[in-house]
């Protein structure tokens, strides 16, 4: 899997538009993304094993809910999975957790870029729960994963997310809001 400092790959994908514009039908609700698409701000690319699930929607929706939050700090986020766009078009307007997300949805249906994310189940072939955020410059500058029957919990990758633009040193269960840590004044107090 890639992770901190690795640069996030060159992509090219079909989506379903995030907000209402993702719910007009299969001529007006897809678009491409790609790796250059939101150029210069900070992303969030978070992936699910299968679309029509349990645990996935709650995430999904979670997300969506946080979008704001994201937005509020010059990030974009953008869901994916292994299905096609048509699958993800259905699936939103079918499931009321989802109807209204936000951000577009990827349909990586050839598994290129869960590949080369080296993000794939190896027993079951779709994405594993994997979560990065992306600088502004193509890095990863933080990248998790959890199994297919675990939920994650998208108020941590603001909380990261909120560290990570600090540019300072964050201790443990740090938030926005209080103080990082200054090695000097931590080695002026020890002196």
């Amino acid at each position: 899997m890639l992770t901190v400092g690795d640069t996030f790959p060159a992509f090219n994908l079909s989506a379903v538009k995030g907000g209402p514009d993702g719910l007009g039908g299969p001529g007006v609700s897809f678009t491409e993304i790609s790796n250059a698409t939101d150029e210069g701000k900070w992303k969030i690319f978070f992936f699910w094993p299968k679309d029509f699930t349990f645990i996935c929607p709650t995430e999904i929706a979670a997300f969506g809910k946080l979008n704001g939050e994201f937005s509020d700090r010059d990030a974009v986020v953008y869901g994916g999975s292994t299905d096609g766009e048509f699958v993800h078009l259905n699936w939103r307007k079918y499931n009321d957790d989802i109807r209204d997300l936000p951000f577009p949805m990827l349909a990586d249906t050839k598994r290129e870029l869960c590949d080369a994310l080296g993000i794939l189940d190896k027993d079951a072939g779709v994405a594993l729960r994997a979560t990065f955020i992306v600088d502004p410059n193509g890095t990863i500058q933080w990248a998790s994963a959890n199994g297919l029957n675990v939920g994650r919990n998208p108020q941590e990758v603001v909380r990261v997310l909120d560290a990570l633009q600090t540019d300072e040193l964050c201790p443990c269960n740090w938030t926005k809001g209080t103080e990082t840590l200054a090695p000097q004044a931590l080695f002026d107090k020890a002196a």
